[in-house]
C-alpha cells in the first residue's frame, strides 16, 4: 500500500505555525505598545512633572529666603531696606512660579484630580493676595504691621505650599517606581514569551524534521526495494535469456547438426557408391549435398552466435578471438583486437556478460557509427578486467541514452557488480569502457 503524501500535513503544520507566529506577534506588539504608552504616558510625564515641581519648590524656597531677609532683626532699622523695595524681586519670583505652575498643571492633568488642582491654585492665589496686602500695608507706612503679617501669615502659607509640593514630589516618585516595576514586568513577560515562542518553534521544527526524515527514509527504502526488485528481475530475464540461447544453441548443434551431418554423409556415400558401380551421380544429389552443407554451416554459425561453446571451454579471450574475424567477414568493419595481461580465472558469468557487451557495442558500430574501423581492447588488471570498444565514427546520437542496447549493457555490467562508461574516443567516435571484477559472487556477498 503506497504511503500518503505529506503535503497536506506539511501545509497544515505551516498554517498552524503561521497562526502561532501571528498570534504571538500580535500579543508581543500589544505588550510593546502598552510599554510604550506606560513609558511616554507615565514615566516621562512623571519625570517632567517632578522637574517642574522642583522648579516650583526652588521658587518657594526663594520666597522663604526673601521673607527671612525682610524680617532680619540683626540689622538696624536705619539700615534695613524698605519693604516695598522687595516688591520687584517678589514679582519676578511670582512670574516664574505662575509659569511653572501652568506648565505643571498641563503635565499632571491626567494624574491629578480636579480637587487637588483647585486646592493648589487656591493656595497660591491666597498667598499672592496676602503678599499684596502686606505690600499695601508697607506702602502705607506701617512696616512693623506688615512684618507681623509676613511672620504670622505669609511664612505659614509658604511652608504649607512647600509641604504640598513636597507631597506631590513624593507621589510622583512613588508613581515612577510603580511604572518602573510595571515596565520590568512587561519586559519580563516579553522575554518569557520569546523563550516560549522559541521553544515552541524548536519543537515544531524538530517534529517536522523528524517527520520528513522518517518519510524520506521510507521513500528511500521503497526506492531501494524497487531497485533491488528491478535488479533481480533483470538478472532473471538475462539469465533466462542466456539459458534459452544456450539450450537453443545446444539443440541446433546436437540435433539439427547431427541430422544434417547424417544426411550429408548418406549423400556422400551414395555418391561414392554410384561412382564405384559406374553410375554417375546425378546433379540433384550434388545440389542436395551443397544445400545440406550450407545449412550445416548456417546452423553452426547460428549456434555460435546464440552461445559460443568456446566461451565455456576456453574463456572470454578465445571467444572474442574467434568472434571478431567472423564479425569482420560478415560486416566489413575492420576490428583491431588487443589484449594486455593474462586471464586470472575469470568467472563464467562475467565472461558471458562482457562477451555480450562487446557484441552489442560492435553491433552499434555497424548500425550507428558510420565507421569502417573499430578496436577491441582487453586489459587484465590485478582485481578487475577492463574491456574497451572504440570506433572512429560520429559518436553517440542524441537518443543514445534511451537505446535498448545501452540499457542492456548497463544491466549486464551491473549484474556482475561492474561499471560501464560511454565516452568519446580519441578520434571523436564512441568509446565503451566496461569494468568488472573477476568473481562477482564475492562482490555481491559484500553488499
Amino acid at each position: 500500500m503506497a504511503s500518503r503524501s505529506p503535503t497536506y500535513r506539511l501545509l497544515a503544520g505551516l498554517l498552524v505555525t503561521l497562526l502561532a507566529v501571528g498570534v504571538y506577534s500580535g500579543y508581543t506588539i500589544a505588550q510593546l505598545r502598552s510599554l510604550q504608552r506606560l513609558q511616554t504616558g507615565t514615566i516621562d510625564r512623571n519625570r517632567l512633572d517632578s522637574l517642574l515641581l522642583l522648579r516650583i519648590q526652588n521658587s518657594l524656597n526663594s520666597l522663604a529666603l526673601a521673607m527671612r531677609d525682610m524680617l532680619d532683626t540683626d540689622v538696624a532699622d536705619s539700615q534695613r531696606y524698605p519693604l516695598t523695595a522687595w516688591q520687584p524681586q517678589f514679582r519676578r519670583i511670582r512670574t516664574d512660579l505662575e509659569d511653572a505652575l501652568a506648565r505643571e498643571e498641563n503635565v499632571a492633568a491626567a494624574e491629578r484630580d480636579t480637587g487637588q488642582r483647585r486646592y493648589l491654585a487656591d493656595s497660591f492665589r491666597q498667598f499672592w493676595d496676602s503678599l499684596d496686602r502686606v505690600f499695601e500695608i508697607a506702602a502705607g507706612g506701617k512696616a512693623d504691621e506688615a512684618r507681623v503679617q509676613i511672620r504670622n501669615s505669609l511664612q505659614a502659607r509658604q511652608a504649607a505650599l512647600n509641604a504640598d509640593v513636597a507631597r506631590l514630589l513624593v507621589a510622583n516618585n512613588a508613581s515612577e517606581r510603580t511604572a518602573a516595576l510595571r515596565t520590568q514586568e512587561l519586559y519580563a513577560g516579553v522575554e518569557r514569551n520569546v523563550y516560549v515562542f522559541l521553544a515552541a518553534m524548536l519543537v515544531v521544527i524538530v517534529t517536522t524534521s523528524l517527520y520528513l526524515v522518517q518519510y524520506v527514509r521510507r521513500l528511500f527504502t521503497q526506492v531501494a526495494d524497487l531497485s533491488e526488485q528491478r535488479r533481480e528481475l533483470a538478472q532473471q530475464l538475462i539469465t533466462s535469456q542466456e539459458s534459452t540461447f544456450r539450450s537453443i544453441s545446444r539443440e541446433l548443434h546436437d540435433e539439427f547438426g547431427q541430422i544434417l551431418t547424417a544426411i550429408g554423409a548418406i549423400l556422400q556415400r551414395a555418391d561414392r557408391r554410384a561412382r564405384r558401380e559406374g553410375v554417375p551421380a546425378t546433379e540433384d544429389l550434388r545440389e542436395v549435398r551443397q544445400i545440406v552443407q550450407s545449412t550445416l554451416e548456417k546452423v553452426r554459425s547460428l549456434s555460435q552466435a546464440l552461445h559460443p561453446s568456446v566461451l565455456d571451454e576456453a574463456g572470454l579471450e578465445s571467444a572474442l578471438a574467434a568472434y571478431i574475424p567472423s564479425f569482420e567477414q560478415r560486416t566489413g568493419v575492420s576490428v583491431a583486437y588487443e589484449k594486455t595481461g593474462s586471464d586470472r580465472g575469470l568467472d563464467k558469468e562475467v565472461s558471458i556478460h562482457l562477451y555480450r557487451v562487446v557484441q552489442e557495442a560492435l553491433n552499434n558500430v555497424v548500425r550507428h557509427s558510420r565507421s569502417t574501423r573499430a578496436a577491441v581492447r582487453l586489459r587484465f588488471d590485478a582485481a578487475t578486467l577492463i574491456v574497451e570498444i572504440e570506433d572512429e565514427g560520429i559518436g553517440y546520437p542524441a537518443t543514445a541514452s534511451r537505446g535498448l542496447g545501452l540499457v542492456s549493457m548497463r544491466e549486464r555490467t551491473d549484474l556482475v557488480s561492474g561499471t560501464i562508461e560511454f565516452l568519446q574516443g580519441k578520434a571523436g567516435g564512441a568509446l565503451v569502457r566496461a569494468t568488472a571484477p573477476y568473481h562477482p559472487t564475492e562482490t555481491h556477498a559484500g553488499d
